[in-house]
């Protein structure tokens, strides 16, 4: 039977994997009705020292004995991506509400089977898309809800680095561990983003295609995670794609580890009959009395990984339906899987 968590209670909260899972520790810290309870990795030294930082009494190396043997009302899933599925849906089963690191699984198919387990355990089930709770994305999405870009018929999005490729070699460069490269490491970030401003509509049809010409080199590597010599690397570094939506929208990403580029860049771009929109930095373009008129909104200054678990939290207290849905994470999760499969046939992916 899921938790009943009151407006009154204090709702607590396990952590499983030590590592992305330090950002999800320092957000339940900030929110007065939540206590970490208890944090698990295979690594107990590495969440001893999480637990330390944040005064969590309780470590485990397994997390299905930190399930069995604390009352815990919610559950951070922060381990690798081919693990997510496995562990989001024992945590379910176990009566816990879940905030899910990104992305939602290794393939939409695993994903599946979390947001089945969701529905079925009747509690909160949240991906942490961080960036829909940036200040600037709050903010231009008040702008788009209120009408004033209008019918928004086209994207553009991407997140690229020059040289980034995370921990190669690890679980990071693995297909079978990450699902794939930066597409579903850090593209899922600027996908996602970019879906959420448009109003999330429903994809048809994907046509995409990647490249690895830095990783089997051993070129292009960044300073995330733990580079092991000689490890595998059987992921893409670039990937592009056109995804067309039901609404007749397009959407054009881009997502690479490492790229001849001058800078790192992260944007979301919207455009409608009205007025267009972008995040780097947050300007909205439109006219006014027949003159062409940019305007620059101020935004607050917030962390987006502490607004994205105390978002999560409010929705367990107050029983509201988390911003994320695992719908949509699955819609996203398909998106991915057809960029993939394109790559491969060469050919546009229809999504049913």
């Amino acid at each position: 039977m899921p938790n009943r968590v009151k407006k009154s209670d204090r709702i607590r909260v396990g952590i499983i994997g030590a590592g992305i899972g330090a950002f999800h520790a320092r957000g339940y810290s900030k929110c007065p009705a939540a206590q970490i309870e208890a944090i698990c990795d295979l690594d107990t030294d590495r969440a001893g020292k999480l637990a330390a930082e944040f005064g969590v009494k309780k470590v485990f190396s397994d997390y299905r004995v930190m399930l069995d043997q604390e009352k815990l009302d919610a559950i951070s899933v922060c381990t690798p991506n081919h693990l997510h599925a496995k562990v989001a849906v024992d945590a379910l089963q176990a009566g816990c509400h879940v905030l899910c690191e990104k992305p939602l699984s290794v393939n939409a198919e695993e994903g599946k089977k979390i947001v089945q387990a969701a529905y079925k355990a009747k509690t909160k089930f949240m991906v942490g898309m961080n960036n829909r709770f940036r200040g600037d994305a709050q903010v231009l999405k008040q702008y788009i809800e209120a009408g004033e870009l209008g019918d928004i018929y086209y994207a553009r999005c991407a997140w690229i680095r020059r040289s980034g490729i995370p921990g190669m070699g690890s679980w990071f460069t693995q297909k079978q561990f990450a699902g794939g490269g930066p597409l579903i490491d850090i593209g899922v970030h600027a996908l996602d983003l970019t879906l959420y401003l448009m109003g999330n509509p429903k994809p048809s049809s994907v046509f995409g295609t990647t490249f690895a010409k830095f990783g089997p080199k051993g070129k292009g590597l960044g300073a995330w995670g733990t580079h092991i010599k000689g490890g595998k690397f059987d992921v893409e570094d670039l990937a592009v794609a056109q995804i067309r939506f039901k609404n007749g929208a397009v959407l054009a990403m881009e997502a690479s580890w490492a790229q001849h580029i001058e800078k790192d860049r992260m944007y979301a771009e919207v455009y409608g009959d009205k007025a267009g929109g972008t995040l780097e930095p947050l300007r909205i373009f439109t006219e006014k009395f027949g003159q062409k008129t940019d305007i620059t909104p101020q935004f607050p200054n917030v962390v987006s990984h502490d607004k994205c678990v105390e978002h999560f939290v409010d929705c367990i207290r107050l029983d509201k339906q988390p911003i994320p849905t695992g719908d949509q994470a699955l819609d996203v999760m398909k998106i991915l899987d057809a960029v993939y499969t394109s790559s491969k046939t060469g050919e546009s992916v229809k999504i049913v």
